[in-house]
């Protein structure tokens, strides 16, 4: 059964065939509370759409002329929920190690999409039950991250720390260190401030990774999950005392 929301989820179907993307409107119909407010053959337009139109959620195919479903990604700023829609099944194990909300093979079938637009439903009552601030990336939010030729959608929550490494910031998650040409600055700014610290100038934490604190030099040192330690600068550590203390 489908969760209750009372606000529509926009939607923007991606895919290169005509007959996929019909296919897949007659296929949402029946979800009413699904409202697809786009459907776009290229990528390039994809793009440009999903900047301006700023959706919830993405059908997104895979393999598709110039750029593929990956790469179109990579190019945006706010990654939307993802559900990727392809005919080749050597996507799917991909797709899952980073973290899509759902994958679905073409031909679609209808318990394989209403297993999606659960997902889809539940994932969404939890953002909007979650307080989303403005354009700050909140707990429940997933962010599309590419490094080389990997790349993953990480629960924001599941990252540990943010460090400073030269002309870019290392993300630190589940035993993996990509590395993204964004500022720590930039990165704190859209962080929210109720699970991210900005531990000194080259370090961003997240709060709920803390395992213990402890007193060192005239301020704190926090060690995090599996043992990373990081000091706490001087004028954090007030800032650090006032964000935990009753």
């Amino acid at each position: 059964m489908s969760t209750i929301i009372n606000k529509k989820i926009s939607a923007i179907i991606i895919d290169d065939s005509r007959l996929a993307r019909i296919e897949l409107k007659h296929l949402l119909e029946q979800y009413k509370n699904i409202e697809i407010i786009a459907e776009i053959a290229t990528p390039k337009i994809a793009i440009d759409t999903i900047k301006k139109k700023q959706p919830d959620v993405l059908f997104l195919d895979i393999q598709m002329p110039v750029m593929d479903g990956f790469e179109l990604l990579q190019q945006l700023d706010n990654v939307p929920k993802v559900i990727f829609v392809t005919a080749f099944d050597e996507y799917a194990i991909k797709a899952f190690q980073h973290n899509a909300l759902d994958y679905l093979q073409k031909p679609i079938e209808p318990k394989d999409l209403s297993r999606a637009i659960n997902k889809l439903e539940k994932s969404f009552s939890e953002s909007i039950a979650s307080d989303k601030n403005n354009n700050k990336i909140n707990s429940m939010d997933r962010v599309f991250v590419k490094d080389g030729e990997k790349c993953w959608f990480i629960e924001i929550k599941d990252i540990k720390y943010f460090e400073v490494d030269g002309n870019y910031t290392t993300v630190h998650f589940q035993g993996n260190r990509p590395m993204i040409p964004k500022t720590l600055n930039y990165l704190e700014s859209r962080l929210d401030p109720t699970l991210f610290f900005r531990a000194n100038r080259n370090q961003i934490i997240n709060i709920k990774h803390i395992e213990k604190i402890e007193p060192w030099m005239q301020g704190f040192r926090v060690i995090l999950t599996e043992g990373k330690q990081i000091e706490l600068s001087r004028r954090q550590t007030q800032k650090f005392k006032d964000l935990m203390s009753f």
